[in-house]
């Protein structure tokens, strides 16, 4: 059993999932492999019904039980029409130019489409309503939250467009207008490296989504060396959103470097979880089944 789950997690590594060239087959390839190797772990307990039911909950009407289905499993599950959606969920994609940078398979805006993608087909299997916005210094695309099965190919279209800009991101700003643009109650799934933006705007903006009572899963989307600051003896940073350039020995700023990046990413953990948000820390080198399970157990809390 261990053996087939690291297997399942070799083949969702990014290095294996860019030899895909299409979109779709992508998303495909992430959520197949992150179901079987879901069922065969601990966590096979989850439910990922992608029948048109859904489990019967205290309230609902016994008229619309699928008895045939009770038979079988001796569980009441109710008929799901079509119009009927579990979960209002927007996605909302930082394209600045930070989010271009790469030193491993994929760039981290690569990366963050690709988690993406595999959520909207996942999300839609399951007639959740998806939605979904890009920004970087202001908004540059909104869709809003529809379940019908053919609005998957708007969005892995618009996903497989995006590249990163060369402007410097204005996160809290842009969630800010989404919370404001958004009335019903759903999820905000938001993927950003956060880079370049004070913690206290950031949290902010992540904040007035909380007011309006919307849940929030955030998705900080790193590139290893983000982290690590590991370069050559001598090495010349530009800034890809600003193009400002600076040459410095790394060594010398190292350890200040990463005293700095832990207390901007511990404060950033600290304060969302005090606001009762969900934030997970994903690297460009790393499985994507991480992400989906973090998704996964956030969805099993909503409703």
């Amino acid at each position: 059993m261990a053996n087939q789950k690291k297997i399942s997690s070799r083949i969702l590594l990014p290095e294996v999932v860019t030899k895909i060239k299409n979109l779709e087959l992508i998303a495909r390839h992430i959520v197949e492999g992150f179901l079987v190797g879901l069922h065969k772990s601990p966590f096979h307990g989850f439910s990922v019904e992608f029948s048109q039911h859904r489990q019967y909950m205290p309230g609902d009407s016994i008229r619309h039980i699928d008895w045939k289905v009770y038979a079988k499993t001796t569980r009441y599950y109710i008929k799901q029409y079509e119009e009927e959606t579990n979960v209002n969920a927007y996605l909302l994609l930082d394209i600045s130019g930070s989010m271009g940078y790469q030193s491993t398979t994929v760039n981290k805006l690569q990366y963050a489409t690709y988690l993406a993608a595999a959520l909207a087909y996942l999300m839609l299997k399951q007639r959740d309503a998806i939605g979904m916005a890009t920004f970087s210094r202001e908004m540059r695309l909104f869709l809003p939250a529809k379940s019908t099965p053919s609005y998957l190919k708007l969005i892995l279209r618009q996903l497989n467009a995006l590249q990163a800009e060369p402007e410097i991101s204005s996160i809290s700003e842009t969630m800010h207008k989404m919370a404001e643009k958004i009335k019903r109650r759903g999820l905000i799934l938001l993927f950003s490296d956060f880079l370049f933006e004070p913690p206290e705007a950031i949290l902010q903006g992540l904040q007035h989504f909380r007011y309006y009572g919307h849940e929030v899963l955030v998705f900080n989307i790193l590139d290893p060396r983000d982290a690590s600051f590991e370069f050559g003896d001598e090495a010349t940073f530009i800034d890809l959103e600003t193009t400002e350039s600076l040459k410095t020995h790394p060594l010398f700023l190292m350890e200040e470097y990463r005293k700095q990046f832990d207390e901007f990413i511990g404060t950033l953990q600290n304060q969302c979880r005090q606001m009762q948000i969900d934030f997970e820390t994903i690297f460009t080198d790393e499985s994507f089944d991480k992400a989906l399970l973090k998704y996964l157990v956030k969805r099993q809390k909503l409703y």
